[in-house]
């Protein structure tokens, strides 16, 4: 089952394509509920300390769920749990990627917790995308997203082969103290990531 969780931060409502469909598991962590708004989406549920959105008028949703503010996990890892205990395997993250940069490093281990529990993720507010993957490969369409980048998640990530970009790269090595595949183009269709060991990000920037 896909979830789709939107959660706060900027996010460029035009450039922002990703929808659920019917049947998906829709979440808004806190403000997410704005975003998912700004998208024409009304989530089910809402889950949250609300100290973003606000407790004095709660929007309408199907099933409000409000969690304390003194708390050990985000209001973002906490819509992921929640989805994940209601069947989730598949996940569109959408927002979470600016604002507090101490929520944006948060946010992208959210997508290595997903990973590690053998889901599909991908977490986007219109400006990045942004996947996971370790000892495995994911094909990258080519869209309005300008740029692709690799970073190492772990202190190397060896046998990184790229197919379909400017600079292709064939059993490369990455460290995390040399982040060097940084700002390459898709030429295809589509690029083709492989890491036959370790772990990366792949980031798709404008």
């Amino acid at each position: 089952m896909r979830a789709y969780i939107f959660t706060g931060g900027a996010v460029d409502a035009v450039a922002l394509h990703e929808r659920p469909a019917a049947g998906d598991l829709t979440v808004a962590a806190d403000s997410g509920w704005n975003n998912a708004e700004l998208l024409g989406v009304t989530p089910r549920i809402l889950l949250g300390d609300f100290d973003s959105i606000g407790k004095d008028k709660l929007p309408d949703a199907e099933e409000i769920l409000q969690v304390p503010a003194e708390k050990d996990r985000t209001d973002t890892q906490l819509a992921v749990d929640l989805a994940l205990s209601r069947g989730a395997d598949d996940f569109v993250l959408i927002g979470g990627l600016s604002g507090r940069l101490d929520h944006t490093l948060s946010n992208l281990a959210v997508l290595r917790y997903l990973a590690q529990r053998g889901c599909h993720a991908v977490m986007t507010d219109g400006f990045n995308r942004v996947r996971f993957v370790q000892n495995s490969g994911a094909l990258i369409a080519r869209s309005t997203f300008t740029y692709l980048s690799l970073l190492a998640d772990g202190d190397v990530a060896k046998g990184v082969t790229v197919d379909g970009c400017k600079y292709p790269l064939k059993n490369a090595k990455l460290t995390r103290n040399c982040q060097w595949a940084i700002s390459n183009e898709i030429t295809g269709n589509c690029a083709l990531v492989e890491v036959r060991k370790g772990a990366l990000f792949i980031v798709e920037s404008k």
